[in-house]
């Protein structure tokens, strides 16, 4: 099994997403300590474009995110706040929020 698979529990969607697709959930749905980020809560350096504003001084915890079959899962969705929820509810977080 390599990152980009998905568990036997849910369908693989768009197994063809292999980098990062700047969906900007990764920047949304965790919670990022080092940026006293709250779950569920946009990044206060995630820009309109879903691109990062601070891309180049970003802390390690941005710098070692890899993109894995989640990305594929939550990519295809319409807008930033359905494809965070739907993070959030990939790892069980969703009633966290």
């Amino acid at each position: 099994m390599t990152a980009f698979d998905a568990p036997p529990e849910y369908a693989p969607r768009s197994a063809w997403h292999r980098d990062c697709t700047a969906c900007g959930a990764c920047c949304t749905a965790p919670d990022i300590h080092a940026l006293a980020k709250p779950l569920g809560v946009p990044c206060a350096h995630l820009r309109a474009d879903c691109l990062c504003a601070v891309y180049t001084s970003r802390p390690a915890v941005c710098r070692n995110y890899q993109p894995d079959w989640v990305c594929g899962e939550v990519a295809p969705l319409p807008t930033l706040d359905a494809r965070a929820r739907r993070f959030l509810d990939i790892y069980g977080l969703l009633d966290q929020t």
